[in-house]
């Protein structure tokens, strides 16, 4: 993990190296609701398009399903590994001149980072980058760009907490009363620390300090929180995916989810085509239809996930990310160098030692 992070960890000076400008092209080509600056009829002759991704396989299965569907001639496939394995499988490819990949998604930004910093993206300016807000996109635009938010609040089982007993704020989450009944996730978790990381800003050392003395236990999955909470082992979700909420809620499950007054925290999940691809234009295309309100609603369907996208419809029974106050870091570099902090941190408030 320190390898990691401490490559992921550059300085803005090697970011703004990065050649200054492109846009999109100046004629893009209208398609189905989407605008491409891609050559679809080399894409067509491609036939085929490979995304990495850490996202469940039923997720990628479908997400690809989905773009065949709109481009029948285009064969998809895709590979599925936990972010830092599959970075570490990419890496591996890449040195040995092995390139199979052309997408890319990667849910740590110290990854995203590490791998701009070493010419791994293409750049390509998607006419539909538009409707994004310059926090998601990469500096110069078109290397890499939020595809999908990642929230997390609270959650809680409502036979065991009453509604006007629950909390409404991520302080409420330190009443006493949850010691010994809440849980939370593991350091590894890129979303738990950039929610220690928001809210050590807003609360500092003691916050930490007290939700430790709850004994929360530290899980590796969000299906572990919610299992624990729908059974009644728990009473209390702390960092509970707002994802995981919809899907267990969707399913009749005892479960009500709680928008902090503070706001949602939230790690992204980012997208970017990949150098030396074997299907550049097939990738072009792909980008396009995902960015665009077809691709990210059917991906928000799919997923559970919000989207970054300005104008884009929330997940199924979700609520619309412009009505939801977010939590996440502005200055990346601030908070990847925060990474072992973290940690040690997180080992108290957890019980690992």
């Amino acid at each position: 993990m320190k390898l990691v992070h401490g490559a992921g960890a550059m300085s803005l000076a090697v970011l703004l190296a990065f050649p200054v400008v492109a846009s999109a092209c100046d004629n893009p080509r209208q398609m189905d609701g989407f605008k491409t600056c891609a050559d679809v009829a080399k894409a067509e002759q491609e036939g085929g398009l490979v995304l990495y991704s850490p996202d469940p396989e039923e997720n990628s299965a479908k997400l690809m399903e989905a773009f065949h569907q709109a481009f029948p001639k285009i064969t998809t496939n895709f590979i599925r590994l936990q972010t830092g394995a599959l970075y570490q499988k990419l890496m591996t490819e890449r040195r040995a001149k092995v390139y199979q990949v052309d997408v890319l998604q990667l849910t740590d930004m110290g990854f995203v980072l590490d791998f701009q910093k070493r010419d791994g993206y293409v750049q390509y300016v998607s006419p539909e980058m538009t409707a994004y807000n310059p926090d998601f996109k990469s500096s110069p635009e078109g290397y890499w760009t939020w595809g999908s938010f990642i929230m997390a609040g609270l959650a809680y089982n409502p036979k065991l907490l009453k509604p006007e007993d629950a909390p409404k704020t991520w302080k409420d989450a330190l009443d006493p009363k949850y010691s010994g009944v809440i849980n939370t996730k593991i350091a590894a978790s890129g979303l738990q620390h950039v929610t220690w990381y928001e809210l050590h800003a807003l609360y500092g050392d003691d916050y930490f300090q007290k939700l430790g003395e709850l004994k929360p236990r530290g899980f590796d999955s969000y299906v572990q929180q919610f299992d624990r909470a729908i059974s009644g082992q728990d009473t209390l979700i702390h960092t509970a995916q707002y994802s995981a909420y919809l899907l267990a809620k969707a399913k009749g499950a005892p479960i009500e989810f709680v928008f902090p007054e503070e706001g949602l925290t939230l790690t992204p999940g980012v997208f970017g085509l990949v150098s030396d691809a074997p299907h550049p234009n097939a990738a072009q295309l792909f980008m396009d239809w995902f960015l665009s309100v077809p691709g990210q609603t059917a991906w928000d369907t799919i997923s559970s996930l919000n989207s970054p996208r300005t104008g884009a419809p929330p997940p199924p029974n979700g609520i619309a990310t412009d009505k939801i106050k977010l939590l996440y870091p502005k200055d990346w570099q601030a908070f990847l160098a925060t990474h072992d902090q973290f940690v040690k941190i997180w080992a108290k408030v957890t019980g690992v030692r």
